[in-house]
Order: C-alpha cells, then sequence, then structure tokens
C-alpha cells in the first residue's frame, strides 16, 4: 500500500469514527489580503463569546506569525509545533488569554504537513478531537490570501467569516478568495455559509454599501451565496488597543467598535442552532487539511 492510500485510509476511519461526536461549533475567520483586521476581529469576538459565558479556543493557523500572542503581548513557551515535533500534549500548548479565552500558537515549522508521518497525523487528530469537547465555539484564524494552506482550512470548514475593509484592494482580494474558493474542490457550495463583515467602515450603511459592491460580483460571476453579518466601525480606540497590546473589547469596552463586536456575537450566537448537528468539527478539517496531495492524488476521502 502506499502512503497516500495509506493516508486515505487514517483520515477516512477518524471521520468515520469521530465526524458526529465533536461538540465545538467552529468558525473561520479569513480575508483575501494582510492588513485588513482579521486578527482583531477574531480575538475580540472570542472576548465577547467568553463574556457570554462560552469556551472559546482561538487557533491561530497562520503558521509562523504567532499573530494571536503579538496581539495580546504575550510570549507562550510552546505551539502547534511543539506538539507534532517535540511530544508535547494539547494541555502544553493550550494558553489562556484575555477574560479567558483560550488560544493555541501556530508557531513556525509548519510548512512540512506533508512529510507527518502516519503516527503523527494519528496522534494529532485524536488530539483535536478532545479540543473539540473542552470548547463551544472554535474560531480557526487563518492566514490572509489564497495560499493552499489557507483554502484548504477555508474550503473544509462550515461557517466562513470574510472580513474586509473598503479599499479597492481589500475587496478585489476577498472576490479572488471567493473565485479560489468557489473552485475548490473541497467546497461543500450547498453546506457553507459564508457571511460577509466590513471591518473600519464609517458606519452601517457603509458597510452595507461595501457588501453591496462585493456581493454583486460574486453573485453574478461565482453565483455564491454571501451573507451580510455586520460592520465594524472605524476607530481609533481600536488602533490604540492594538499599540497597547490589549483588545478593545477589554481595553476600551464602551467603545464603538467593541459595542459592535458584542453585537456581531450576538447574531451569531442568534444563528447557533443552525450547527448542533453538522459533522464537519474542528478534527474533520484538520483531516482534510492533512490530506494535502501527494503525486496529485487525494489523501482524504470524499
Amino acid at each position: 500500500m502506499d502512503q497516500a492510500q495509506n493516508l486515505r485510509n487514517i483520515v477516512k476511519k477518524h471521520i468515520e469514527a469521530n465526524g458526529s461526536k465533536h461538540n465545538a461549533r467552529v468558525i473561520t475567520v479569513t480575508s483575501g489580503k494582510g492588513g485588513v483586521g482579521k486578527t482583531s476581529v477574531s480575538l475580540n469576538l472570542a472576548i465577547q463569546f467568553r463574556k457570554m459565558g462560552k469556551r472559546v479556543i482561538i487557533l491561530d493557523a497562520d503558521f509562523g506569525l504567532a499573530n494571536i500572542e503579538v496581539m495580546i503581548g504575550a510570549v507562550p513557551k510552546y505551539n502547534l509545533s511543539d506538539m507534532i515535533y517535540r511530544g508535547k500534549n494539547l494541555k502544553d500548548i493550550l494558553l489562556t488569554g484575555p477574560e479567558g479565552i483560550q488560544y493555541i500558537s501556530g508557531g513556525s515549522g509548519i510548512s512540512q504537513f506533508e512529510e507527518l508521518s502516519k503516527d503523527q497525523i494519528i496522534y494529532l487528530l485524536h488530539e483535536f478531537g478532545q479540543l473539540e469537547s473542552m470548547a463551544d465555539i472554535i474560531i480557526i484564524d487563518t492566514g490572509a490570501g489564497i495560499s493552499h494552506a489557507v483554502m484548504e482550512f477555508v474550503a473544509s470548514g462550515r461557517e466562513i467569516l470574510l472580513v474586509t475593509t473598503p479599499e479597492p484592494t481589500s475587496i478585489t482580494d476577498a472576490y479572488s478568495l471567493l473565485k479560489s474558493l468557489n473552485r475548490h474542490e473541497s467546497f461543500d457550495r450547498e453546506n457553507t455559509v459564508i457571511r460577509l463583515l466590513a471591518n473600519k467602515v464609517k458606519d452601517y450603511k457603509d458597510g452595507e454599501n461595501l457588501y453591496n459592491k462585493l456581493d454583486m460580483v460574486v453573485s453574478r460571476f461565482l453565483q455564491m451565496k454571501l451573507e451580510f453579518l455586520g460592520m465594524i466601525p472605524d476607530d481609533e480606540r481600536m488602533s490604540k488597543s492594538i499599540i497597547i497590546q490589549n483588545p478593545v473589547s477589554v481595553s476600551f469596552p464602551e467603545s464603538r467598535a467593541s459595542k459592535s463586536f458584542l453585537q456581531i456575537a450576538e447574531i451569531l450566537m442568534d444563528k447557533r442552532e443552525e450547527y448542533i448537528y453538522d459533522k464537519r468539527g474542528l478534527s474533520y478539517i484538520f483531516a482534510k487539511y492533512f490530506g494535502i496531495r501527494r503525486g496529485n492524488r487525494k489523501c482524504y476521502p470524499e
């Protein structure tokens, strides 16, 4: 049996055994380009969910850039790379941040997923399966852009939150991401919801206008459904919170930005019933991710 077939069997058995057992709702936060505030969105939504009493874990999947800990001024002792290559377990790499949210740093040196052994993959899928029982909500903060790694995460997710700003390049890059997603063989058009969050806009009307511009071309040329989730205003206190490395939802809870994050979190919680019976939990997403092609053959089942 060749290595690709062996990996297909590993992933298939994992999905069959665990596909319907996960508990956590998984939200994948992504963007077409860097600098649009994607990680700030992930972090502040996590904090607002936590204030609602939810157990929240953020997975920093922008491997090598360590965005989450930079935003909160932390220096993690261990990260995901240590679990893969240095024998650390989930408890070693699960860190606690503001308001009691938990997060996992992607760390560096994780560009070699293609070279993971059978035992490493089995171990990681087992650990991620445990993670799902430890949280009500898991937020995956992906890298920006349309790299292979980013698109694997986005295409395998059930609930996608696309962050963009009014800048023309941000809108164009968001469209490019959706175009790549539409072509991705793992993308399940019928069972995936994509919501647009307009960041750094003047007001709700501005955010809605941004959505309408993007939705018009997405509907016409991609025939994809895009929902408008809401907006985060261009608030100077957001910039200040980044400088002091303390999320705006903690440092300035009465700010316009913080109140908007609360509103977005409440909207998302109102839609939670849609995901109770969904099978695409975190371990499923990683199972698909570990199915990186070898020799242009799929290493995961459809």
